[in-house]
């Protein structure tokens, strides 16, 4: 069994009299996360993907929501951006029984649809569940086993499924997630007038994985205005598909300013949009495809540990850059990612600019430096 890394901060919180938001994508576990946690503590679940659960929550006076949970000290509502006007019904549940504790799952931000941003004003701790961690398996596995499968893991991702599966049906898996999970509720919620602009979107951005990207291009690619382009960009960051990072900028002229970079928050997922699961060491893209997994498993760990960092990428506007800078109030550093050691290095330009940042290159060898610890 591999155990979440958030379940201890997220226990930490239950029972201070303000209701819990659980975050992710779909098929990242939250279900299972939340059962064991009833198995553990006992308590109530009801399943808003459930139309019959929908309706029973939908507008309901303190007294009805009394009888619908009964005795139950712990009330588990999961994927409930899906009832009408929850946030109403979770505000009343928190106002009116204090003594409960009520956990919400949501396959996507709830601000997606506007439904839990006002009504749960001060009410609320929220919890972000991404795919597992190299850090997760490694707690259950061992650094060994770990780095043996490390190759599996960049090409076929981390949600649950497929990496705790051999590779064709992990491929077969991620498949399905594509087709029928990623833009479940992006569809349902994101009020998408053009479904299928939005999978040329997905599979431009794909294509783009450790590049700038422009939003104007990119609406010429797909057919859509520009506007709408970074509509649909917000929509799949709610949705939990994509993250950006802007560059960093703080004193220099020829710094880049208004450019973006977009990385998918599971590699396996991003393969399967193109349909490539080709093997590592065989693949023309794969040094954009490291940078995209070390990332990515730099922000689950600050998700993870609830970690306050901000995360840029640095580059000048004559070429030079650098993959990764990460900044606390008293700390920065700065990573550039190659799969293999001694190639690369910390542009001269960044070092005299920003002396105070701790400097990192990143490879396969010494991974661990980057995606691990504070």
């Amino acid at each position: 069994m591999i155990n979440r890394i958030v379940i201890n901060r997220l226990e930490s919180r239950l029972f201070k009299g303000k209701a819990i938001l659980l975050y992710g994508a779909r098929q990242t576990g939250k279900t299972t996360l939340v059962r064991d946690l009833l198995d553990r503590r006992g308590g109530v679940y009801f399943n808003a993907d459930e139309p019959d659960i929908r309706s029973r929550f939908a507008g309901r006076t303190s007294s009805e929501l009394k009888s619908l949970i009964g005795d139950a000290s712990l009330v588990v509502i999961d994927e409930a951006q899906r009832i009408e006007n929850v946030g109403l019904t979770l505000k009343l549940l928190v106002d009116s029984f204090p003594q409960i504790q009520v956990l919400a799952t949501g396959s996507s931000s709830f601000e997606l649809a506007d439904r839990l941003k006002e009504p749960l004003t001060g009410r609320k701790f929220e919890f972000f569940l991404p795919p597992f961690s190299l850090e997760e398996i490694e707690r259950a596995r061992g650094a060994l086993e770990t780095d043996r499968l490390r190759s599996k893991s960049v090409v076929y991702g981390m949600y649950p499924e497929p990496a705790l599966s051999g590779e064709a049906e992990a491929g077969e898996r991620l498949r399905e997630i594509a087709a029928s999970y990623l833009y479940k509720d992006i569809l349902v919620l994101g009020s998408i007038r053009h479904p299928e602009a939005l999978e040329k979107l997905v599979s431009a951005l794909a294509l783009q994985i450790a590049s700038e990207v422009s939003y104007r291009e990119l609406a010429g690619l797909v057919g859509l205005d520009q506007g709408t382009v970074e509509t649909y960009i917000r929509i799949l960051e709610q949705a939990f598909v994509v993250f950006r990072l802007t560059p960093f900028s703080r004193n220099l002229r020829n710094e880049l300013k208004k450019m973006r970079k977009i990385y998918f928050w599971d590699t396996g997922v991003r393969n399967a949009v193109l349909n490539n699961f080709a093997p590592l060491q065989t693949r023309s893209d794969a040094g954009a495809l490291w940078e995209n997994f070390l990332i990515a498993e730099r922000m689950k760990t600050l998700k993870n540990h609830g970690l306050p960092r901000r995360s840029w990428y640095w580059r000048t506007y004559q070429q030079q850059e650098i993959d990764y800078v990460e900044e606390s109030p008293d700390m920065m550093r700065a990573a550039e990612i190659k799969r293999r050691p001694g190639r690369g290095g910390i542009p001269k330009t960044f070092t005299r600019a920003y002396p105070e940042a701790q400097t990192l290159m990143v490879s396969e060898e010494n991974w661990r430096d980057l995606v691990c610890g504070d």
